[in-house]
């Protein structure tokens, strides 16, 4: 962003109204503050107020009648009280006017540099926000953890890890508040290594049980990064009393990871400890049912959240119940519940019939649910490839090519499928067919030995899921060389024996490499967790954690 020319005068909206002063002894009324005569502390009070009652328009005049007063220029602190009331405002244009402020503030504090690097941050300006840090004389450890929170808030986590690690070489001790966030970052990226570390060190400095806020953080770093047994040990050390989101991130938890009887196990200690259970808690409950197929105890949780506990459901829960009964195969019953909804269902909801349409080979329902969501999410490449994947399972193949002409039409394409694997502490990716590799030849000469050895222990290749009207020869080439069998053979390659290898995968893992996953895990006597969009798959001597792929 271009700074406003040197000297120019702050945005100072209604200055000159002769209303200014007037609604500035409002917005100090409106604070609670006595309404004499105006000073610098007075109008930074009403400032803040203005800050917390979210009434910009009253601070955009304290800002006004401050500047007609000259009262901006005493201290930092009502500039900067300014400075954070248009940072926290929603709108890019308060974060602008936050800048301009900021740029023509003739004395700055560490305060003034980390109102903005939070906000600038927190929206995603990652270059703004790092050169505004490298303007900094001195960054405080509130500095960096600024920077760090921001971007792993604003999806940036990449980002987030790489300034945490300039901060370690910096030697710069992170506080709770800085841990917390990487723990955030390293959720979502999977990287479990730095996850560990931190954890360790926040345990050695005596906070990794006594403190809550870093123990649920941990909870959900460890059961994003696929370490459920991790997430279980920190939630049962937590010393100083587990509160509701303890309880609900673990519940969670144990469904994500296909351990549907340890989450229902789970709740029932929360309600013998006399914990109310919140919204989220009954969210992982409904997971855990609809991926043991217990319909029943998942109607009968979803009807006592406002008849037990108050919990009014929400378009969560209902996508949750949906995804519940399509599962089971009840889509009729689904697509009643659906129309029954006290509002309107959004993509998540028809996503969750178009899934159990595809599960059980229901080309009606699929195209009820594909006309929904070509209205609600049009450009969501995943739907259509559903649909098709029903259509190539009924041999329909003009219906395949007419829903890529569909999608063409629209502008829709496909997302590139790719799987990652961290060995060592680099990040491996790998898309289908990829040759990018160095290691490209052994890793496929690997992959064919697992698939030969799958072949005799009994494996076929499920060429139902490739969308191509060819013969069964071309599809198992394309099959052998999906990414994320390529980021296992090259884990297998890379690691040492016993090793668990950990992959994370940008879209839904196929139901031929879910089946052959399973007996790689055997061939080679390791434990494999896949995590793609829609949850994690642990496989283990030839057993996954969940029910089915989907």
């Amino acid at each position: 962003m271009m700074s406003p020319r040197a000297g120019a005068p702050p945005p100072c909206p209604r200055a000159h109204s002769p209303n200014a002063l007037a609604q500035l002894h409002a917005a100090l009324a409106k604070s609670g503050l006595s309404t004499c005569s105006a000073t610098p502390a007075t109008a930074a009070a009403a400032a803040r107020a203005c800050t917390r009652l979210r009434d910009i328009r009253a601070g955009r005049a304290v800002h006004g009648a401050s500047a007609k007063l000259a009262l901006l220029s005493a201290s930092t602190l009502l500039p900067n009280a300014l400075l954070h009331l248009y940072a926290s405002s929603p709108g890019e244009h308060h974060l602008h006017l936050a800048r301009l402020l900021f740029d023509t503030m003739p004395d700055r504090d560490a305060a003034s540099y980390n109102i903005l690097l939070t906000a600038l941050a927190a929206r995603g300006h990652v270059a703004e926000a790092l050169e505004l840090f490298d303007e900094m004389p001195e960054p405080s450890v509130r500095s960096w953890t600024a920077l760090i929170a921001g971007f792993a808030q604003s999806g940036s986590p990449a980002d987030a890890l790489r300034v945490f690690r300039d901060m370690e070489l910096a030697g710069v001790a992170p506080n709770e508040v800085t841990i917390v966030a990487v723990f955030v970052a390293c959720a979502d990226v999977g990287d479990l290594e730095t996850g560990r570390k931190v954890h360790a060190y926040a345990r050695r400095r005596g906070y990794g049980k006594s403190n809550v806020l870093v123990c649920n953080a941990a909870i959900d770093m460890y059961v994003k990064c696929g370490c459920v047994d991790a997430a279980r040990a920190v939630f049962d050390a937590m010393e100083n009393g587990r509160t509701v989101v303890s309880w609900s991130a673990m519940i969670c938890g144990h469904a994500m990871h296909g351990e549907g009887d340890k989450a229902l196990e789970l709740f029932a200690a929360m309600r013998g400890r006399g914990v109310p259970p919140n919204g989220v808690t009954f969210v992982g409950l409904l997971h855990a049912c609809s991926h043991m197929g217990l319909v029943d105890q998942g109607r009968a949780f979803f009807q006592s959240m406002e008849k037990d506990h108050g919990i009014a459901p929400e378009i969560e829960h209902y996508g949750c119940m949906v995804d519940l009964l399509s599962r089971a195969g009840r889509l009729q019953e689904a697509l009643e519940f659906i129309n029954g909804m006290p509002m309107e269902p959004n993509s998540v909801v028809w996503g969750a019939l178009l899934g159990g349409a595809r599960l059980h080979m229901d080309v009606e329902v699929g195209e009820k649910a594909i006309r929904r969501l070509a209205v609600l999410d049009p450009g969501n490449d995943g739907y259509y490839v559903v649909l098709s994947n029903i259509y190539a399972n009924a041999g329909r193949w003009e219906d395949v090519a007419r829903v890529r002409r569909a999608m063409k039409l629209r502008g829709v394409k496909k997302t590139r499928g790719w799987s990652a694997i961290s060995v060592g502490g680099a990040v491996h990716e790998f898309t289908a067919g990829d040759c990018a590799h160095p290691q490209v030849t052994a890793i496929c000469e690997t992959l064919d030995r697992l698939l030969g050895e799958a072949r005799r222990r009994g494996y076929a290749p499920d060429t139902s899921v490739v969308l191509l009207d060819v013969d069964d020869g071309e599809k198992e080439r394309v099959l052998a060389r999906h990414s994320e069998k390529l980021a296992v053979a090259f884990g297998l390659m890379a690691t040492p024996p016993g090793t668990t290898l950990r992959v994370m995968k940008n879209l839904r893992v196929c139901s031929d490499c879910h089946a052959m996953m399973k007996v790689i895990s055997e061939i080679a006597g390791r434990e494999i967790v896949v995590r793609d969009r829609n949850r994690f798959h642990c496989f283990k001597n030839g057993v996954c954690s969940c029910r089915d792929y989907w």
